[in-house]
């Protein structure tokens, strides 16, 4: 009785079984996919939560500006209050998880963020500085959106004064509703108005100092004459 012949095709003169791991590796390269290993998963799994782990350190303005989901500053919030080991442990898996969802740009830019904070100059120090503190007076104070908008004129980065407003009527309430009475003293959880009152605070005030920089660059004085 004649065997029944395997179904498959050649390539290059080598007969390749369908449903062999050649098969399933060729036709994967077609798809121009490669599936991963699980150990190739491990690893950028671990890899990922070491990141996440890591944004526990970086400062509260570089963490600010990298526009991430709500679910995952919270996630970091919460880990940073963990004090028992096994409850930090799990909490670290879940923001590895939440770091998972991420696209390359953001986890690119967390990257970036903490190389920033590693190397960040002092001019760099100061200038968050100050984007920090007319956040904060902007928050605590409603004759500072005049000042602040006089500022945005001068750096020619006019925003929306009503938008700005939104945003500061919104990040107040976000502080009342997330700091109850009985945990004072403990870290201020912060939404997404109160990081988009930063971006654009310190949009504005690289674009002033980028001007100011241009004004006053020896080599464009030189080429002037």
């Amino acid at each position: 009785m004649s065997r029944k012949p395997k179904r498959g095709y050649y390539v290059k003169g080598h007969f390749v079984a369908e449903g062999s791991e050649l098969d399933l590796e060729l036709k994967a390269e077609l798809k121009g996919t490669h599936e991963l290993s699980k150990t190739d998963l491990k690893r950028e799994s671990d890899k990922l939560q070491a990141l996440g782990e890591d944004l526990l350190t970086l400062r509260a303005d570089l963490l600010d500006g990298l526009a991430l989901p709500d679910k995952l500053m919270e996630a970091i919030a919460d880990a940073k209050r963990i004090t028992n080991f096994e409850g930090r442990r799990r909490q670290m898996q879940f923001i590895g998880k939440l770091m998972r969802l991420l696209d390359a740009d953001t986890i690119q830019a967390a990257q970036v963020a903490l190389d920033t904070q590693h190397k960040g100059s002092a001019e760099e120090k100061l200038a968050l500085h100050l984007a920090e503190q007319w956040r904060d007076r902007l928050l605590a104070d409603d004759q500072a959106l005049t000042e602040w908008l006089a500022v945005e004129r001068e750096a020619g980065t006019e925003s929306d004064p009503q938008h700005l407003r939104a945003l500061i009527r919104q990040a107040r309430k976000d502080i009342a509703a997330k700091q109850p009475p009985e945990s004072a003293g403990a870290a201020v959880r912060h939404g997404k108005a109160y990081r988009d009152i930063f971006r654009i605070v310190k949009q504005t005030l690289n674009a002033e100092q980028a001007d100011a920089g241009t004004e006053t660059d020896p080599a464009s004085d030189e080429n002037d004459d």
